[in-house]
């Protein structure tokens, strides 16, 4: 690996040089030299620094950019290489979107460890779009992520279906009344929803598409967790997974809100990069097809 590259992401990740001295078990003019050697390759300056602060200038942008693709393409080598002693082993890096990110891949990456504990899963957590590009930057291994999205440049693989619906707090009048709801009703709703970028909103608006309505009172929230405590607040309506809302179903927090077409159906995605696959990589695809390892998940999940 290329040790004047992980000096100089290190030190742009942690700030200063003390920091990263001490993250790579360096000494502080160590860590200055291999920066100095750097400039010196390149023939300008990359970091803007003094005693405060440590800061990438335009150089330095376009070498930290390439030099995190250049060190995941190194750790991404070393485990095929290192799966020549043919065991499932060593780190990898998984991103996936909210709703399958919070609420299924721990039970999941438990259940991994229990058969392949040698393998040293990472976890990152974003909106699908998110996801999508640090794959695309070889930053992750795989992506996890939800919806319709397309990439030329990224294989992606639908593994499994998500249930949606529409959810009010268990107090909303539209779960009161004892009338079925009319789609006149909802528009008239305070909707919160995702981000743009995020699989959650693109159901969202299909769904508000299909429905011919356009709700004139919209709350845009980047979090599945700030969501659920305003509509159980009674701040409006909104649409989630049917695995993110299950234990506030059980608490009689939130209720569905019946209407015609739901639950609204989208599909869980696996994304790569390359073709190549570590020995860990392709233990994880591999149980994340299992068909059946995913159902109980489910059946875990709508149970509890």
């Amino acid at each position: 690996m290329d040790q004047h590259l992980l000096v100089f992401v290190t030190v742009v990740e942690k700030g200063n040089f003390s920091r990263a001295a001490e993250d790579l078990h360096m000494t502080q003019p160590a860590v200055s030299q291999y920066i100095q050697l750097l400039e010196r390759s390149y023939g300008t300056k990359l970091l803007d620094r003094n005693n405060k602060y440590v800061r990438l200038n335009k150089a330095g942008e376009i070498v930290y950019y390439h030099a995190k693709e250049i060190l995941g393409l190194y750790t991404k080598m070393q485990g095929i290489i290192d799966d020549l002693s043919n065991r499932a082993s060593g780190p990898l890096s998984v991103g996936a979107s909210y709703t399958f990110g919070e609420y299924v891949l721990p039970h999941f990456i438990a259940r991994m460890h229990e058969r392949y504990p040698l393998i040293k899963p990472s976890i990152t957590i974003g909106n699908t779009k998110e996801i999508a590009e640090l794959v695309l930057k070889n930053q992750l291994d795989v992506g996890i992520i939800e919806g319709d999205f397309k990439n030329a440049e990224l294989s992606i693989e639908a593994f499994a279906e998500d249930k949606m619906f529409v959810v009010a707090a268990s107090h909303h009048h539209l779960v009161q009344e004892d009338r079925a709801v009319k789609i006149s009703d909802l528009e008239k709703e305070t909707w919160i929803i995702r981000e743009l970028g995020s699989g959650t909103r693109e159901v969202t608006e299909k769904v508000f598409q299909s429905m011919s309505i356009a709700p004139n009172d919209i709350m845009e929230f980047g979090s599945t967790q700030l969501i659920k405590e305003s509509v159980e607040s009674g701040l409006g309506l909104t649409i989630l997974s049917h695995l993110a809302i299950r234990k506030e179903l059980a608490l009689d927090l939130l209720k569905i809100v019946q209407v015609t077409g739901s639950p609204f159906k989208r599909k869980f995605s696996i994304v790569l990069r390359t073709s190549f696959k570590t020995k860990a990589l392709e233990v994880f695809i591999d149980l994340l097809k299992e068909q059946q390892t995913y159902l109980t998940i489910m059946k875990r999940t709508e149970g509890s």
